[in-house]
């Protein structure tokens, strides 16, 4: 209730508040309809949402995680496993974006549970892929050795894997070599491409030093400084960057209901840089780059 007050105090336009069409359920926005109520309001605005129950939650989970008021790690805990059980074929990683998580958490909650088995998950691209990577590797081997002119891209899209592992499939049999890794080995690089999870390790160092060596780092690549794209991004990224020690004040000395909207619009940006990293990620792992 202390935040739907504090929200109630703003002169902000607050965002539209998101409603399921079919049940006329909030999915996103309760404070905010709560604020609107202090003030007397009759009317808010409202986007309103189409898809069934399941397809609610997930929105309403992925929204919660991203804005002001955060849910807590229990409640995105709890919420995992209601997606779990509700689509056991979500891939770990499509789980820990919505719900907040790292990957390897949905791991373990997933096998703390007695779920029906499923043979493929789907992963955030929308893409089905086998849980058994072995198998995907053979139906890579067997594709490429019937149809030896299909591109990687076309053995990937049928074999359920990523372009880099049929990519190391190909090389391996080229080298007389099993396809299927022996996991008593250490993995080659497309399968621990492949295998990651998304986790953010934190330096040891001041992280603000960290970052300006990174940037100092681009912006000497000779690749990015002498052509017009490269110059474009530098200039693109230069004042994007939020280094710690920058910040122009404490934080105790902004405004509470500043405070709230600023959460929201940090929030906002950690978001849209988290999916351009993974995205990112993603294509260097299908060899899309270059």
């Amino acid at each position: 209730m202390a935040h739907a007050r504090s929200l109630a105090q703003t002169e902000a336009n607050l965002p539209p508040i998101v409603v399921h069409r079919r049940t006329m359920r909030v999915i996103d926005g309760a404070h905010r309809l709560t604020a609107a109520r202090l003030r007397g309001e009759r009317e808010i605005s409202a986007k309103l949402f189409d898809g069934d129950d399941n397809e609610a939650f997930l929105l309403a989970v992925r929204l919660n995680v991203s804005h002001g008021m955060p849910l807590s790690t229990a409640d995105r805990r709890a919420a995992a496993v209601r997606i779990i059980r509700a689509q056991p074929r979500m891939s770990d990683r499509a789980i820990a974006l919505t719900a907040g998580l790292a990957a390897k958490t949905i791991g373990s909650l997933r096998r703390e549970m007695d779920g029906p088995p499923v043979q493929a998950r789907i992963g955030r691209d929308g893409r089905v892929r086998p849980i058994n990577g072995a198998a995907g590797r053979r139906v890579a081997a067997e594709l490429i050795a019937s149809h030896p002119d299909a591109t990687l891209r076309q053995i990937a899209k049928e074999a359920g894997i990523s372009v880099e592992t049929a990519r190391s499939v190909r090389a391996r049999l080229r080298a007389g070599e099993d396809p299927v890794l022996d996991r008593r080995t250490r993995p080659d690089r497309a399968d621990r491409a492949e295998d990651r999870q998304m986790t953010v390790k934190l330096p040891e160092a001041d992280p603000s030093d960290e970052l300006r060596s990174l940037l100092k780092t681009m912006q000497r690549d000779p690749s990015l400084r002498y052509t017009e794209s490269g110059r474009m991004l530098l200039c693109w990224l230069g004042p994007r960057v939020l280094l710690t020690d920058e910040i122009p004040l404490p934080l105790r000395h902004i405004p509470p209901h500043s405070r709230i909207n600023l959460g929201a619009l940090a929030r906002a940006c950690a978001a849209a840089w988290i999916q351009l990293a993974m995205g990112l990620e993603d294509d260097q792992a299908s060899g899309q780059h270059g």
